[in-house]
């Protein structure tokens, strides 16, 4: 039991770490932020929330693994290597994926929320 106590605690530092040093990681919560606040204000449904949620995950997932990616990189090729560079373009390139393909979904989520309120508006 102590074991997976202390499993949970070592995670929780990663957590921390990853968003108390990493500026991309400020950036998703921003937008995370401002998709929990147009989720209530435009009173999304269940379905809408779990598939916003899921791809909040996804790219917070994405971004932690891949500086965790950066980080072993780093420590195991201090210097330039076409291989380090390669698996850091990778690791950078699939949260980019995941990143449009949140966005892509966010926006046939709220789109046509927020659409009738824009014609109004012109």
């Amino acid at each position: 039991m102590k074991k997976r106590i202390q499993s949970f605690i070592y995670a929780g530092r990663g957590i921390k770490t990853v968003f108390g040093s990493e500026t991309n990681m400020k950036i998703h919560l921003v937008v995370v932020f401002l998709v929990v606040v147009a989720g209530f204000v435009l009173r999304i449904n269940v379905p809408e929330w779990i598939m916003c949620l899921l791809c909040i995950g996804l790219v917070i997932g994405a971004e932690m693994i891949n500086t965790a990616i950066e980080n072993v990189v780093d420590l195991a090729s201090p210097e330039q290597h076409p291989l380090a560079g390669k698996a850091k373009d990778i690791a950078a390139g699939a949260v980019l994926i995941c990143a449009i393909i949140s966005v892509i979904i966010g926006l046939l989520i709220f789109l046509p929320k927020v659409w009738p309120l824009l014609m109004n508006l012109f």
